[in-house]
């Protein structure tokens, strides 16, 4: 009895690392010494940090892979990986250092992995973040057929004189909004219960306000601010800083708000991708939308009130949709008014 006759071909395994190799590189910078393949990867602190402070993040697509196998579609979750990780570190101004992944499925699929594989090389790629390593495992019996699971790790670096923890913020401060993409990666277990069960949608069938099938949109990957954000942040002094993922804008938007303040949120200042009408109108309260999904809104940032509308403004010069969305005031938690 053989190794491979139990369900893992470690041979594929081999074919699979040397396939990354040549993937992974792609994303190599010179702080890179030692990257896939080895038993660990060797990275050092790039030049011209006076005192740095090393940030980290991990998480994973979610549900959305569900929607990946019923599509049988995988060149965009693995962007989606990236990106949750990112954003998040970008939360205090980190700039990404490295990422790895860990991927695990019941049999490895050359054409499937490498998909997904590419789609995590683009999405290092537009953030600019080394990808140096992972770890696959392929668990014959423990997935069901055709099924896999993904999470992702990310350090980045940042000066400690220049960390983004919120601890400045104050009453008159302004809050700017960066559009999300539509539901980037939280929440698909509602979505799916709401549109596949309760609608009785199919994935394949095109939706006339969504301007394509519904699959479609719903795999559309999570926006990465890094490089936006990143170059915002050398041009103005921003307070505090918010990824929207699961809890929505009120419970990510309090994560970051110090002891007195309130941030009074106006939902009438953008307008929310057609896709979260749909799923409204499915039978989701409104009050469940906002706390469950970003309606819109992917990463927010609270500067001077001074300062705002040129931040506004030089985001929209570099290609993200930017607006002026609320206020801090004096009291506690977020407040959603219009």
């Amino acid at each position: 009895m053989t190794y491979k006759e139990a369900g893992v071909d470690l041979e594929a395994a081999d074919r699979f690392v040397e396939l990354l190799k040549g993937l992974s590189s792609r994303t190599h910078k010179p702080w890179v010494l030692h990257g896939v393949g080895g038993f660990s990867s060797l990275v050092s602190i790039p030049p011209g940090f006076r005192r740095p402070l090393l940030a980290a993040a991990t998480d994973g697509v979610g549900t959305k892979l569900k929607v990946a196998f019923a599509m049988d579609r995988y060149d965009t979750v693995g962007v989606d990986l990236v990106a949750m990780c990112l954003n998040d570190l970008l939360t205090i101004g980190a700039r990404p250092l490295f990422f790895l992944d860990y991927f695990a499925t019941g049999k490895l699929a050359p054409e499937r992995d490498r998909a997904l594989m590419e789609g995590i090389v683009r999405g290092c790629q537009e953030a600019d973040c080394p990808l140096v390593g992972g770890e696959t495992a392929e668990m014959p019996g423990f997935y069901l057929e055709g099924e896999f699971d993904l999470a992702g790790f990310a350090v980045g670096v940042v000066e400690e004189e220049r960390v983004v923890d919120g601890r400045g913020i104050r009453p008159g401060d302004r809050i700017v909004g960066l559009a999300s993409r539509g539901l980037h990666s939280n929440g698909f277990s509602l979505v799916r219960r709401a549109l596949l069960e309760g609608m009785g949608l199919e994935l394949e069938q095109w939706i006339e306000e969504l301007g394509r099938p519904l699959g479609e949109e719903l795999l559309e990957p999570t926006k990465i601010y890094v490089r936006t954000v990143l170059g915002l942040l050398e041009e103005f002094p921003v307070k505090g800083m918010a990824h929207i993922t699961g809890g929505g804008l009120p419970g990510n938007i309090s994560r970051v708000l110090p002891e007195g303040c309130k941030a009074v949120i106006d939902r009438g200042s953008w307008t929310p991708q057609p896709i979260f009408g749909l799923i409204q109108r499915a039978g989701v309260p409104e009050e469940e939308m906002w706390r469950t999904f970003n309606m819109g809104v992917g990463f927010v940032m609270i500067c001077d009130g001074d300062v705002a509308q040129g931040l506004v403004e030089e985001a929209s010069r570099r290609g993200e949709e930017a607006f002026l969305m609320g206020e801090v005031r004096e009291g506690k938690g977020v407040v959603l008014e219009g």
